[in-house]
């Protein structure tokens, strides 16, 4: 099984004001602040390799996690934001206005975005691009640093949730979402969202109790 941390980037002047999509904003002095404390909670974990988006604000966030491994940071397309087409960069406050807008949160699997691309088409390219990487990754643990819608679509598929409640999904800036993933096996959810204290014990998959554990449970008491 390869162990999978899914990072958002940190923070832009942009995040939380504007619809940032395929722009090139680099990082704010919060948002390095972030990095730079997410680097300190990842430097003990054993990181074999790190992929981004290529967009700007990816590739920085990357290389504040990459630096205490020793890693060169690896861009992958398939990891880069939804392409938003005319709404790349527009005021969240003017999009809510709009018709579309209710859509998006309730059916996002019908929408495209205008002169864009869908969530669903989003999901898909991500989702091969982290399978190649798994498998190149067997038994290993490996960190690909991509965006928030990217990474709520991702963590739908695995869940085999459908798409049209991800917008029920919350991920944080400079937040971890920790998976196991191998070929034919049953992806398992090791830790969502995350944002505290990261060791190696704590995000580990549970183990199955033994034979005489569950013996001991199934005896009758009294």
């Amino acid at each position: 099984m390869t162990t999978l941390l899914l990072i958002r980037h940190a923070t832009t002047a942009a995040t939380g004001q504007r619809l940032g999509g395929r722009t090139e904003a680099s990082l704010d002095e919060k948002g390095r602040g972030q990095a730079e404390a997410m680097a300190e909670r990842l430097a003990g974990v054993p990181l074999k390799a790190i992929y981004s988006s290529p967009l700007a604000r990816t590739m920085e966030t990357a290389k504040y996690v990459a630096a205490p491994h020793g890693l060169d940071v690896q861009p992958v397309d398939g990891l880069l934001e939804v392409e938003y087409g005319r709404w790349t960069d527009r005021p969240l406050r003017s999009l809510v206005k709009t018709r579309l807008w209710p859509v998006i949160q309730a059916r996002p699997s019908l929408v495209r975005f205008p002169d864009g691309e869908t969530i669903r088409e989003a999901q898909v390219r991500a989702v091969d691009a982290l399978e190649e990487l798994v498998a190149r990754h067997r038994r290993a643990t490996i960190a690909a640093v991509t965006h928030a819608d990217v990474i709520k679509a991702v963590v739908a598929f695995y869940l085999g949730q459908p798409l049209d409640l991800f917008q029920r999904l919350v991920i944080s800036p400079a937040s971890v979402t920790i998976m196991s993933l191998g070929p034919g096996a049953q992806p398992a959810l090791l830790r969502f969202n995350d944002d505290g204290p990261l060791t190696r014990e704590r995000f580990g998959r549970p183990r199955k109790p033994s034979r005489r554990s569950r013996e001991r449970k199934a005896r009758p008491r009294g």
